[in-house]
């Protein structure tokens, strides 16, 4: 899930109105029972950075995405969609310097079971890239498409939501990426939630600790179905072997806001 970048920052705000146009509906869950509860929402937002995994892949990220989930023969299942606009650096090496204009679709599933005392799943990511080099000369080398399997096992303790998941890359490499995660929201009034959470990057493969990110959010819900939410996040940079992506990272704060629907 890597992004490339571009000079014109002015073409920028022509991918702030792109919309996202991917319906992910698994017309199998509704054949075998078509009473089933859909859930689904809708979500758009905008970041100052494009933090993924701890790593500063870009800025003015501008998202837009689809989830849908139900309950079938006592699986959870799942799916979605997911687009980024941003802006990301040119690579080093190149005789230009900035950023240039890119995005990001990522196509998504999952299917889970409760046991009860703890809740399994399995889920599958694809991450299309875009190539669009924006005329710079020479083009930056195009990022491949990856595709992600990954195995969670989440627990409730105490009143803190904490899940494990280890993410593996069927298409390229990303070092075996697992990540410990933790999350606990407070309820200030009957619209407003104030969400915190925390997520610690472990690379299997190098056997060290890459980062540590934080993330608080204050959840408006100013209707039924339509909630916005402020944020920001602090990500610490754990890993210093010059074989993974984390040597050269620094700490990183980023701060936005998010639009959710559900219907």
């Amino acid at each position: 899930m890597l992004k490339a970048t571009e000079t014109n920052n002015n073409k920028t705000m022509q991918n702030y109105y792109k919309t996202i146009g991917a319906l992910v509906v698994a017309s199998a869950l509704a054949a075998g029972n078509a009473s089933a509860e859909v859930e689904s929402e809708i979500h758009a937002g905008y970041t100052n950075e494009y933090l993924f995994r701890g790593l500063d892949l870009g800025s003015n990220l501008v998202e837009a995405g689809l989830d849908v989930s139900t309950e079938y023969n006592g699986l959870g299942l799942s799916a979605g969609a997911w687009y980024g606009s941003f802006d990301a650096p040119v690579p080093a090496g190149l005789p230009v310097a900035g950023s240039y204009s890119t995005s990001e679709l990522d196509l998504y599933a999952e299917v889970s079971k409760d046991l009860g005392f703890l809740t399994a799943a399995v889920g599958y990511i694809k991450y299309i890239n875009d190539d669009t080099s924006a005329g710079l000369v020479p083009s930056p080398t195009k990022i491949d498409d990856a595709q992600e399997v990954y195995f969670s096992l989440a627990k409730s303790l105490y009143g803190v939501d904490f899940s494990l998941t280890y993410f593996w890359d069927i298409e390229t490499d990303n070092d075996g990426y697992a990540e410990l995660g933790a999350s606990k929201s407070f309820e200030l009034s009957p619209c407003l939630t104030l969400n915190t959470g925390a997520a610690l990057g472990y690379l299997a493969e190098q056997g060290q600790v890459g980062h540590l990110t934080a993330k608080v959010a204050l959840d408006y819900a100013y209707s039924e179905t339509a909630t916005i939410s402020p944020f920001v996040a602090h990500s610490w940079s754990l890993g210093d072997d010059n074989d993974t992506a984390y040597e050269n990272t620094g700490n990183e704060f980023v701060a936005g806001t998010m639009l959710s629907v559900s219907f």
